[in-house]
C-alpha cells in the first residue's frame, strides 16, 4: 500500500491530467451538438467495423459444416444430373436404367488422411459402411479428375487406394479418338502431378494436350475428365504405346471426394467371376 501511495504522489500531475482531460471532452460532446454528432457517428463506425471482423471470424469458424453441407447437396446434384441425361449413343454412355433410374450414385465425403509422397498413398474419408460405402467403388474429386479405389470399409470409415498407388489401374480412352488406355501412376514416378496411359495401339495418333476421359469400363461413369498428354515419346518394349499425363486433379488439396456407387456392381461382380481363368 505504501509503494501505492508513493506512485501516485509521485505522478498525481499526470492523473490529475487524465482526470481533468476526461471530464472537459465529456462536457465539450455533452454541451455541443457538431462534437456530438461526430463523436456518435465516430463511435458507430467503431462499432460496426468491430462486429463485422467478428462476423467474418465467426463465418471462418463456420465453414467446416457449410463445407460439409455443400459437398452433400453437390453430391445428390450430381446424381440427378446422371438421371436426367439423355444416351448418346456416339458416346456409348448410359446413364439410367430402363426403369429411368439412376445407374451411378454419387456419395460425399470428407478426406481426413492423405499421403501424396509415399509409393503406395491412401486416403481415409469420413464416410463408411453405414453410409452406403463398400470395397471397390470408385472415387472421384469435386472439380476434375479420379481420385481411386475405395479400399477397406469400416463402419464409419473408410480407405481409399489413391491412384498414387503402384497397384492402382483405370480404364480410360482418348477423347478424341476412343483409343483405349490404362491410366497407372507409374513406376519411379515420385511427381504426383503425373501419371502415364499405357497399352494405346500404335495405329492410334496421340497429339500433345489430348484430353484423357474415364473409358467407363472400370466402375467410373464414362467421360470423367482425367488430364492431357504432356508427352509422347514414353519408351515401351512392347507393341502398344504410352504417353504421359497431367492429371487435373490435385491430390495435395484435396478435402472433399464422391464416392461413386454403380448400381450393378454386385451383379457383375458375380457375373465376371464365373469366367474362366486365362
Amino acid at each position: 500500500m505504501r509503494n501505492l501511495w508513493i506512485f501516485l504522489n509521485r505522478y498525481n500531475a499526470f492523473f490529475f491530467f487524465i482526470i481533468f482531460f476526461t471530464v472537459g471532452v465529456i462536457l465539450t460532446i455533452k454541451n455541443n451538438a457538431y462534437q456530438r454528432s461526430i463523436t456518435v457517428n465516430s463511435t458507430n463506425e467503431v462499432v460496426g467495423e468491430v462486429y463485422q471482423n467478428l462476423n467474418v471470424l465467426k463465418k471462418y469458424l463456420n465453414l467446416g459444416p457449410v463445407n460439409d453441407s455443400l459437398s452433400a447437396e453437390n453430391a445428390k446434384l450430381k446424381t440427378e444430373l446422371l438421371s436426367l441425361q439423355n444416351i448418346d449413343s456416339a458416346k456409348a454412355v448410359t446413364v439410367t436404367d430402363t426403369a429411368n433410374k439412376p445407374v451411378y450414385t454419387y456419395l460425399s465425403a470428407r478426406v481426413i488422411k492423405n499421403s501424396i509422397t509415399l509409393r503406395n498413398n491412401v486416403i481415409t474419408i469420413n464416410k463408411g459402411r453405414a453410409d452406403g460405402i463398400a470395397p471397390d467403388m470408385a472415387v472421384i474429386s469435386p472439380g476434375q479428375g479420379v481420385v481411386g479405389f475405395v479400399l477397406d470399409v469400416s463402419e464409419h470409415l473408410a480407405t481409399i487406394r489413391s491412384l498414387l498407388h503402384k497397384d492402382a489401374k483405370i480404364s480410360v480412352t482418348l477423347k478424341k479418338s476412343n483409343a483405349l488406355g490404362i491410366l497407372v501412376w507409374g513406376v519411379g514416378n515420385s511427381d504426383f502431378s503425373k501419371a502415364f496411359v499405357k497399352e494405346i495401339p500404335n495405329h492410334f495418333k496421340v497429339s500433345l494436350k489430348d484430353t484423357i476421359v474415364t473409358s467407363g469400363f472400370s466402375r467410373f461413369p464414362a467421360g470423367i475428365p482425367v488430364g492431357i498428354v504432356t508427352n509422347t515419346a514414353v519408351p515401351t518394349g512392347d507393341n502398344f504405346m504410352s504417353v504421359e499425363v497431367k492429371l487435373f486433379n490435385d491430390f495435395s488439396t484435396l478435402q472433399y471426394v464422391y464416392v461413386v456407387s454403380y448400381k450393378y456392381a454386385a451383379e457383375q461382380k458375380e457375373l465376371e467371376a464365373k469366367l474362366p481363368n486365362e
